[in-house]
């Protein structure tokens, strides 16, 4: 299995080239890209050739799939990238009702079939906020997934916990959906505090050796990537990390 960082994770310890050594030398093979790295994609491309790296993931914005695709596919292409991720919903564009998600899940599957006609893979990122159950008590997650039938599912199993809910029932009826996951950890309690309260995997609260035996065999999930949002040691966070899954 070739294992991928997503770069986000190191977007305060910059310069990039450093980056992608550190992350070469350390073994990985994949990393996955995020807007603060589009700037010169043909540049990042050379530096991601230089460490042996690809990017066959990448997270685009929804109003850049939306609104300047072809920008989009010209990014995609220079880096390589094969399979476009939705990440996010600012909070401001988060819908108050069901069917304000049930709408935004057909915007998605608007843009993954126009994604899968120019031969691109598309899934959907989530985070802790779509499964805050709604007044009817419906959950945004199931309706955008549910709206938008032909698009995966990047599951981040730490944002899944940090919302709420338990990951078994999901992967048991959306787990054929995944395409990729974020392997990311929750710190235990008391530690992790000027890390927003995650950890390297393995060092934290999820039980990953487990986690990692049912996502194998409920998902067909091509891409395993490491994240921390808020790491204070990126080498330590990269290394630890990648020595833990490497176990599972």
């Amino acid at each position: 299995m070739n294992w991928s960082f997503q770069l986000y994770s190191a977007r305060n310890f910059q310069p990039w080239n450093k980056v992608l050594k550190m992350l070469g030398d350390l073994g990985y093979k994949e990393v996955e890209g995020f807007g603060g790295v589009y700037d010169d994609p043909a540049a990042f491309r050379a530096e991601m050739d230089r460490n042996g790296l690809s990017m066959p993931t990448g997270h685009f914005s929804i109003d850049a799939l939306e609104n300047d695709f072809d920008g989009v596919r010209r990014i995609a292409d220079a880096l390589g990238t094969t399979t476009l991720i939705c990440p996010y919903l600012q909070p401001e564009a988060r819908p108050s009702d069901a069917a304000g998600w049930r709408g935004f899940g057909e915007r998605l599957a608007a843009v993954g079939e126009k994604a899968g006609k120019a031969g691109y893979g598309f899934a959907w990122h989530n985070h802790d906020f779509e499964f805050q159950p709604l007044a009817d008590g419906s959950v945004p997650q199931q309706l955008i997934l549910d709206a938008a039938p032909g698009v995966g599912w990047e599951i981040d199993v730490a944002w899944v916990i940090r919302g709420g809910a338990d990951p078994a029932p999901w992967l048991d009826k959306y787990g054929r959906r995944v395409v990729a996951v974020h392997v990311k950890d929750m710190a235990k309690p008391g530690q992790g505090l000027d890390e927003d309260g995650w950890s390297d995997v393995g060092h934290g609260s999820i039980d990953w050796a487990a986690l990692m035996k049912t996502l194998r065999a409920k998902t067909d999930a091509r891409y395993y990537i490491m994240e921390q949002d808020n790491p204070n040691d990126i080498e330590r966070f990269a290394s630890r990390s990648l020595t833990s899954v490497k176990s599972y």
